[in-house]
């Protein structure tokens, strides 16, 4: 199905999907801010450390949000949710977990949560699984048998595998063991910044040739001045990766944490989010992203500094949108 939305960089034509977005959701700015801002769908993170019974209640919340602010929102289950919800003026939000520890050890939840209305998975969290070794662990053994069915089932299912904080074999691993392109929702090049949480140009080039979406990251200690970073420093970290792996593979992650407190960036970092501990790497109290482009209501300001790089039209609409989308067809369907 071919979109019936024009390649455009006027901000009210263009299609815009973020990858990750972790903000507060009980805080109704995050909503305002999304309508602003014009994001036709996203990757909304409702999970990071939760087990199966705590991951139920915050599925039973979003259905309450869901109604709360209807104006605004609808569920995202199938790729189409996207243009349904630029055609009504809202955004189609994806359910996603940030770590597959909600099917605890049992497979066949998978089923049960995608019929719930999961769509995205992160294999794991910084650490280590049950599925295999995050960034931050101290060894990476790749997937687990346990993974490489998980993997084969989400294939089956149409529930699009993230590797954005996974680690380097893990994420090979699974690159080659998934019959569907994955993504990195929100992550850079580990040659462009030297951080763990970015990732390799193996992996990066792997990605693109199995079809895949890398979801630009803002979270300023990926990018090269880090919290001096502005909305144009973001920019050079989009022109990176298209240099890198081509304009089709290339998509928006803001890694967004509107209202977040600084408690909630101390339980990221915990281990297994339980054992507090130094975070390994700088984050201000209180948090932010690179200056013009601090949440979503600034999208319109993204438009325009690509625009202004000399992106053309088309080019734009596959990085704020058009390659996510073209993903979601693929895998969720």
């Amino acid at each position: 199905m071919t979109s019936p939305i024009e390649a455009s960089t006027d901000f009210e034509t263009s299609l815009v999907i973020d990858g990750l977005n972790v903000s507060r959701w009980s805080s109704p700015n995050v909503y305002a801010s999304l309508k602003a801002g014009g994001v036709t769908a996203m990757n909304a993170t409702i999970v990071i450390w939760q087990g199966f019974q705590d991951t139920l209640d915050r599925i039973a919340a979003w259905e309450r949000r869901f109604e709360d602010y209807s104006e605004v929102l609808i569920k995202g289950r199938v790729a189409d949710d996207v243009l349904r919800a630029k055609k009504d003026g809202k955004t189609a939000v994806f359910l996603g977990w940030q770590n597959a520890s909600p099917i605890e050890n049992d497979l066949n939840r998978l089923q049960l949560f995608y019929d719930l209305g999961i769509r995205i998975v992160q294999v794991t969290y910084n650490e280590r699984n049950l599925l295999g070794n995050g960034c931050y662990e101290r060894v990476d053994d790749g997937l687990s048998n346990f993974g490489l069915d998980a993997i084969r089932i989400m294939n089956e299912l149409g529930i699009l595998i993230d590797l954005s904080h996974v680690g380097d074999k893990t994420t090979l691993d699974t690159i080659d063991a998934s019959d569907k392109p994955v993504a990195f929702t929100h992550c850079n090049a580990r040659s462009f910044v030297d951080h763990p949480r970015n990732k390799p140009d193996d992996a990066l080039m792997a990605l693109a040739e199995r079809g895949g979406v890398v979801g630009a990251n803002a979270w300023p200690s990926f990018l090269v001045k880090g919290y001096e970073s502005s909305i144009t420093d973001y920019v050079d970290a989009i022109d990176d990766l298209v240099e890198r792996i081509g304009i089709d593979h290339v998509g928006i992650g803001t890694d967004f944490c509107q209202d977040q407190p600084y408690s909630f960036f101390q339980y990221l970092f915990a281990q297994q989010g339980i054992k507090v501990r130094p975070i390994p790497l700088p984050i201000p109290d209180p948090h932010y992203h690179p200056f013009g482009f601090e949440s979503p209501d600034k999208f319109p300001e993204l438009i325009n500094e690509l625009a202004l790089r000399g992106y053309l039209s088309e080019d734009i609409f596959k990085i704020l949108g058009g390659n996510f989308l073209r993903l979601f067809r693929e895998v969720i369907g």
